[in-house]
C-alpha cells in the first residue's frame, strides 16, 4: 500500500514541476519563470500537493523496515548506509555526467549563455532531494536505535530542534539560518515513518486518526493566519519550516484512516503494475523528470511551435499535451536508464568511516549543483564526487546485498 503512496507522491512531483515551466518566447529571447509563483488562488493547492513531508515519511518507513531487516541478517549499521548510498548516487551519477556533457554540446551549438543559466538553475533545484534523503536515511540506524530506547522523546527533540531553528530566523531575519531545517524538519518526519513502521497508527481508531489530522489542521492555520509562517506550503519548503512537520501529521493520520481502501486499491493488477514500475525506476524518474521538461520544450521550439502566454487560456488547454509530452520522454529515459537503480549490487563490508565519508561526498556532489545550477563544470565536478563516492565503496571481496528496498 505505501508503494502506492510512493509512487503518488513522485506523480504529484513531476506534474507539479511542470505545471511550474512558464515558458516565454518573444523578440528578446526564451525566459523561463515559475508561472505559479504569486499567485493567490495557488495558496490552497499547496496544502493538498506538497507531499513531500508524506514522502520522507514513507521513506521512514522503508528505511527502518529495510535496516531491520538486514541488522537480523547480521549486517552492520556500515552496509546499511553503504547500500542506500550506491541506490541514490549509480543513477544520480549518469544523469549528472549526461547533463554535463548536453550541457557542453548545446554551448558548443551556440545556445545563448543566459537560457542555459536559467536552465540549468531551474534543473538543479529539485536536486535538493538527493542530497537530503542520502543524508536522513544515512542516520536510520542511529535514529532507530534512539526510537526503540526512547520513541517520544526522540521525535520531541528533533520538532524542538526544528522549531528553534524557525524562532532563530524570526528572532534575527537571516533567512538563511533556516536551511539547518533540511536536517531536523525531514529527520523529524521520518521518525514519524518509525511509529507507522512499528504499528502505533494501526492501533488508533478512526476517530483518534480523524482528531490527530484535525489538531494539527489547526495549528497549522493558526501558525499561517498569525502571519508566523507562509500560508503557500511551497514557500515553507525553501528552507523548511515545523509546518511541514504539522503537514506530514495530517498526511500520516489521515493515510492511516483510509489504508484498507487503498491496500484494496493498488491488488487490482492494473494499479499494482504501474505501481511497481514507478517504484522499480522512481529515483531515475526524479532525476530524469526535469531534462526530460527540458528535451521536450527544445523539440517544440526547434518545431516552431506557439509558445502561449502562462496562466492564459490557451495556456491552460494546452497544459495537458504538455504534461503528455514530458510523459512520452520521461517514460522510455527511464525505462532505459533505470538498470543503474535496481538489480544487486556488490557491497563489501569495510569500516564506518568508508561508508560516512562516501555519503559527505556524495552530499557535497549535489551541494556543487545547488549552488551554482547545473553548468557544464558544476555537472562535471558532481559526477566526479559521485564517482569518487562509489569508488568509495569498492573492495576486491564481494558480497551480496539486496539493493531493491526502499
Amino acid at each position: 500500500m505505501l508503494d502506492l503512496v510512493r509512487a503518488g507522491c513522485l506523480v504529484v512531483v513531476v506534474v507539479l514541476h511542470a505545471m511550474m515551466a512558464g515558458i516565454r518566447v518573444d523578440g528578446d529571447g526564451v525566459r523561463i519563470t515559475n508561472a505559479l509563483e504569486g499567485q493567490g488562488w495557488f495558496t490552497p493547492v499547496s496544502w493538498v500537493i506538497q507531499v513531500m513531508p508524506l514522502f520522507f515519511v514513507v521513506g521512514g518507513f522503508a528505511g527502518v523496515t529495510q535496516w531491520r531487516r538486514m541488522r537480523g541478517a547480521g549486517a552492520a549499521p556500515a552496509d546499511f548506509v553503504r547500500t542506500r548510498l550506491v541506490r541514490l548516487a549509480r543513477p544520480a551519477v549518469v544523469a549528472f555526467g549526461v547533463i554535463a556533457a548536453a550541457l557542453a554540446a548545446a554551448s558548443a551549438a551556440g545556445v545563448p549563455g543566459e537560457l542555459l543559466a536559467q536552465v540549468g538553475f531551474r534543473m538543479g533545484q529539485p536536486m535538493w532531494f538527493i542530497g537530503v534523503y542520502l543524508g536522513t536515511t544515512a542516520l536510520v540506524p542511529l535514529l532507530c536505535r534512539l526510537h526503540e530506547r526512547a520513541p517520544w522523546v526522540t521525535l520531541a527533540s528533533l520538532v524542538a530542534l526544528a522549531l528553534g531553528v524557525d524562532l532563530l530566523v524570526m528572532a534575527t531575519g537571516v533567512p538563511v539560518l533556516g536551511f539547518a531545517n533540511l536536517a531536523f524538519v525531514w529527520l523529524a518526519a521520518q521518525q514519524i515513518g518509525f511509529f507507522y513502521a512499528d504499528g502505533w497508527f494501526r492501533f488508533r481508531s478512526n476517530g483518534q486518526l480523524l482528531a490527530g489530522a484535525l489538531g494539527a489542521l489547526g495549528l497549522l492555520l493558526a501558525s499561517t493566519t498569525s502571519g508566523l509562517y507562509p500560508a503557500d506550503m511551497l514557500a515553507n519548503l525553501n528552507p523548511p519550516t515545523t509546518n511541514l512537520v504539522l503537514l506530514g501529521v495530517v498526511q500520516v493520520c489521515l493515510l492511516a484512516r483510509f489504508a484498507d481502501r487503498l491496500a484494496v486499491l493498488v491488488d487490482r493488477p492494473e494499479w499494482r503494475g504501474a505501481v511497481d514500475a514507478i517504484g522499480k525506476h522512481s529515483m531515475t524518474a526524479y532525476l530524469w523528470h526535469m531534462p526530460a521538461m527540458v528535451l521536450f520544450a527544445a523539440a517544440l521550439l526547434v518545431l516552431g511551435f506557439p509558445w502561449p502566454e502562462p496562466l492564459g487560456l490557451a495556456w491552460w488547454l494546452t497544459r495537458g499535451a504538455w504534461l503528455a509530452g514530458i510523459a512520452l520522454v520521461l517514460i522510455p529515459l527511464a525505462a532505459r536508464l533505470g538498470r543503474f537503480e535496481r538489480g544487486t549490487s556488490g557491497i563489501p563490508r569495510r569500516t564506518r568511516g568508508f561508508a560516512a565519508a562516501g555519503v559527505v561526498v556524495a552530499i557535497t556532489a549535489v551541494l556543487a549543483v545547488l549552488v551554482a545550477g547545473f553548468t557544464v563544470v558544476s555537472a562535471m565536478i558532481g559526477a566526479l564526487l559521485l564517482l569518487v563516492a562509489l569508488r568509495m565503496q569498492e573492495a576486491p571481496a564481494k558480497t551480496t546485498v539486496d539493493s531493491h528496498a526502499g
